[in-house]
């Protein structure tokens, strides 16, 4: 996977510019500062941006944001920045990286049945940043490699009188370096285990989903070998370590925590993407069937989304009445149910839709998005850049709102702004020389009053500046 092999390139770049940072008293300070870490992230981000392997449906990546940032708020380092993406991968597994990047495997939500297993397993990923465990196992790698360099000096010099003894002293040596990376390393597992603890705790979810759910991934794979899930073989997990979690929890107070609806819609989504649109149908189908289910509303959800990926309309729109009859109002249902009109040839109906629900749910972006298509789609842009002005408000970083307005100012024929707002779009995707191209036809146009002009230079400089470019390029 091509974001797991940049992390690996990052990994070992930063010891090689070690000694050109600032000394600021702790070891993992010396290899990796926050700043560093911070950069870095930015970069992992620009990947992630225009990655394939990232899902980008955006009431996936609002629902785990939203649950990443419920979870880092209750944590012990409330100025740490976070980003919380969904990764396309079947296997179970999550991973923190350099700057607050959290990525989880879309099998994770697949394979937890309860809301509060995937709320452990982010809050161990949050407890490894907070803590700072990727600079703290940079430092160590760095001491150990003039440790093993010296071990392996002595042994090379006990060559000159015992080749045989030699051989076994540089064997011992890397055994031992490498028997102490993975202490280290359980060290950090045993460590996000605690802070994820207190996460969990705080954030009012059930605590006992921690070791359940790490016993569950251990007892499944025992007897297959080499057939473990993706995050025990990154993330060592012992009978010791269950124990600890499991005594720690019981020391707690015991209280039912039931998962959120919304928990339930998004697996069934990710479920509806799952293999052909007909297996997934029939899966759907099978379950409601035999009532194998913790929430009927979501598997009719996830038939409706299966459906609609078929383009079986009308049984989607059937299931989407199912819905409105039999559970209380979703957005993400009524943003399937006005997209459903909109695809099937109603933009006027659709507007009216977006409209009605958007007064519901002000906030969701799902809506948001199919409420400017349709405003669009039937010659409103004016109407869609007043909509967007407010949401914006909203979502200052939003890409995709600033592709929107684009298309609403190239439907009024005004170039410099409709390049400006592409130019924001590039800029919050991590595109920087997209952004920076963009901003020059903007300034080219010359239909722009001093204020405008000034702001679309001010981008200009930034984005120059971010990319080491010279300022003034004119």
């Amino acid at each position: 996977m091509k974001i797991i092999f940049l992390f690996l390139s990052l990994l070992f770049i930063p010891i090689a510019l070690a000694d050109d940072l600032p000394d600021l008293g702790e070891v993992a300070q010396t290899v990796l500062t926050p700043q560093d870490e911070q950069r870095i992230g930015e970069e992992i981000l620009r990947e992630v941006a225009t990655s394939n392997e990232i899902i980008s449906d955006i009431e996936l990546v609002d629902y785990l944001q939203g649950l990443g940032y419920r979870l880092a708020s209750n944590g012990p380092d409330n100025r740490q920045n976070f980003t919380f993406f969904v990764v396309r991968d079947n296997s179970i597994n999550a991973f923190a990286l350099p700057g607050g990047v959290i990525g989880v495997h879309s099998g994770l939500i697949l394979n937890t049945s309860r809301e509060s297993e995937l709320a452990s397993v982010i809050a161990h990923e949050i407890g490894h940043v907070v803590q700072r465990h990727l600079a703290r196992m940079m430092a160590q790698q760095r001491q150990d490699a003039w440790k093993s360099i010296a071990a392996m000096a002595v042994a090379l010099l006990a060559a000159r009188s015992n080749p045989e003894l030699a051989g076994g002293a540089m064997m011992a040596s890397q055994a031992g370096m490498i028997q102490k990376q993975l202490n280290y390393t359980r060290d950090n597992e045993r460590e996000a285990d605690r802070v994820g603890l207190q996460i969990l705790t705080k954030a009012g979810f059930d605590t006992r989903a921690m070791p359940a759910f790490f016993e569950q991934l251990m007892k499944s794979t025992r007897f297959y070998e080499g057939s473990a899930p993706s995050f025990l073989r990154t993330h060592p997990l012992t009978s010791e370590r269950i124990a600890d979690i499991r005594n720690r929890v019981e020391q707690l107070p015991y209280s039912q925590v039931v998962d959120s609806l919304e928990f339930q819609y998004m697996r069934a989504k990710l479920q509806a993407m799952e293999g052909s649109p007909q297996q997934a149908i029939d899966r759907f189908k099978e379950v409601l069937r035999e009532k194998k289910y913790s929430s009927e509303a979501a598997q009719h959800y996830g038939l409706a989304m299966a459906y609609e990926r078929a383009n079986a309309l009308e049984q989607a729109r059937q299931e989407v009445r199912w819905l409105h009859a039999n559970t209380p109002r979703q957005a993400v249902v009524e943003t399937l149910a006005t997209h459903l009109e909109f695809i099937m040839g109603k933009p006027h109906d659709a507007e009216k839709e977006y409209r009605r629900a958007l007064a519901d749910f002000p906030g969701h972006r799902g809506l948001i998005y199919g409420y400017v298509d349709a405003l669009l789609a039937t010659g409103q842009p004016d109407v869609a850049l007043m909509l967007l002005g407010t949401k914006q408000e909203l979502y200052p970083d939003d890409a995709h709102l600033y592709e929107l307005q684009s298309q609403a100012y190239t439907q009024q024929g005004l170039n410099m702004l409709r390049h400006q707002a592409q130019g924001e779009a590039y800029f919050h995707r991590y595109n920087l020389p997209a952004a920076i191209e963009q901003m020059e036809l903007a300034l080219q146009s010359g239909n722009g009053d001093f204020y405008q002009m000034s702001i679309i230079e001010a981008r200009l400089k930034q984005c120059r500046q971010l990319l080491g470019e010279p300022k003034d390029k004119r």
